[in-house]
């Protein structure tokens, strides 16, 4: 799959989320809802954005941190597992706990 598709996937199954939007950042794309930055769109992964009461999620499934290299590591930033990325439902409710924050 390429980046594009990608990215036109993630949007599609994030379509949900008020205000959704995405620009060009870190080799990748940003994600957007309203004002709040939320998600990060890299190399044909989705992260999204962490906190101290989401973060157990993530470490259930081994989310790997966002490292586009190894000077620039975004530790509040987790990969999202393949089952829930396939769940819109489930994907939409994990991205609107990410842009809460």
């Amino acid at each position: 799959m390429s980046a594009d598709s990608f990215r036109d996937f993630v949007l599609e199954q994030l379509a949900a989320l008020p205000e959704l939007r995405c620009k060009h950042m870190f080799g990748g794309y940003g994600l957007y809802s309203g004002e709040a930055f939320f998600g990060i769109v890299y190399d044909s992964r989705l992260y999204l954005k962490t906190h101290p009461d989401t973060l157990a999620e993530y470490m259930e499934h081994h989310a790997a941190v966002f490292a586009p290299s190894k000077k620039q590591v975004l530790q509040n930033y987790r990969e999202v597992p393949a089952d829930i990325l396939e769940d819109s439902e489930r994907l939409s409710l994990w991205a609107r706990k990410a842009a809460q924050q």
